[in-house]
């Protein structure tokens, strides 16, 4: 695959934060020959620290700023090839605080780099979405999410989301713009912001913290660890067909939130005592699971490592890096005791 691919200048958008990060790394890793331009408004998700490592490296150059800077859009993409966009506010609990923030970023930046992109005459324009689009699903079903589903958000971040979705492949039809979408299940593993489920078990477990746990803790996602994704995205900008959409998800069968905290506690040597119970959230979700059949047959992508597998590597992570997590625990906790501690 390498040799067969050419060196191209990429825009990534939001590649300071938890999957922009991890994919920076991996494409620079993969095709050193490759530059990156970052641009990201370093919001609390947003983090310099992730990429510490390759700061000095002369292909990868950051920009502070925000995807609805239309001048500094437009000024980045004068030397742009493929842009990869992730920037995005995606946390559920937050957009049910603030909507308004999530529709500003998820789809009015979104249209302002599909306008930069079509005037740029950009190569590619890859939009990272997620499978919250299409809703929810029951637990007494084996139903799956897949691309010719139609789109049901429940969340004001799920419905900026498949705004974000409807508005790229409405540029593909009406301008021509080429472009490429994935839409991910919940993604996990090194340099995510603490707020987010995995995350937060390990790190609050490495305090010696109880567990919070929404509900009755039967809700259901599909875990996707962030290096597969990363792996995905690649094989789609490389290989996938122009104007497709490619699910990706990590797991074969379902497992629910319980049963994800007992295995972290298992794992961490802690009794099921740390787990608490709170109140559940505003409109949640019972369900999500991702048939990511078409990304596996047409490009041959699937996951490297079991679920287990990709625990414990995070675990492992977050266990080696407290420099990384603790700062940002300690910056952001007015918001974990109102979120998590004031909602029993």
């Amino acid at each position: 695959m390498q040799n067969s691919h050419q060196a191209k200048t990429l825009l990534v958008t939001g590649g300071a934060g938890f999957i922009g990060s991890n994919f920076i790394h991996h494409w620079l890793e993969k095709y050193p020959q490759d530059k990156i331009f970052n641009l990201d408004a370093l919001t609390y998700a947003g983090n310099l620290a992730n990429l510490k490592s390759i700061e000095k490296n002369p292909k990868y150059v950051f920009i502070e700023g925000s995807i609805n800077d239309k001048e500094l859009v437009n000024k980045i993409m004068d030397d742009v090839d493929w842009v990869v966009h992730f920037a995005a506010e995606s946390h559920v609990d937050r957009s049910i605080h603030n909507p308004q923030l999530f529709l500003e970023t998820n789809i009015l930046g979104t249209q302002v780099l599909l306008d930069a992109a079509l005037n740029h005459k950009i190569e590619k324009f890859h939009h990272i979405s997620t499978d919250e689009v299409f809703g929810a699903l029951s637990l007494d079903t084996e139903k799956k999410f897949h691309e010719q589903m139609a789109y049901d958000p429940r969340s004001p971040y799920s419905a900026s989301k498949a705004s974000s979705d409807h508005l790229v492949r409405a540029y593909g039809e009406t301008y021509g713009l080429p472009f490429t979408i994935t839409n991910c299940s919940n993604n996990y593993g090194p340099y995510q912001f603490p707020e987010k489920y995995f995350a937060l078990m390990i790190t609050n477990l490495l305090q010696d913290k109880k567990i919070p746990i929404y509900g009755d803790g039967l809700y259901v996602r599909d875990w996707l660890y962030v290096k597969d994704h990363c792996q995905a995205i690649d094989l789609v900008l490389n290989q996938g067909q122009e104007g497709e959409t490619y699910l990706v998800g990590g797991l074969t069968k379902d497992i629910s939130n319980l049963e994800v905290a007992k295995k972290v506690l298992s794992m961490m040597g802690k009794g099921e005592e740390m787990i608490e119970f709170i109140k559940d959230r505003p409109g949640h979700d019972r369900r999500y699971a991702v048939d990511w059949n078409k990304i596996n047959q047409e490009l041959g992508w699937e996951p490297s490592v079991s679920f287990e597998q990709g625990l414990e590597k995070t675990i492992h992570w977050y266990q080696n890096h407290p420099e990384w997590w603790q700062p940002l625990l300690k910056n952001n906790q007015d918001w974990f005791k109102k979120q998590y501690q004031e909602e029993k």
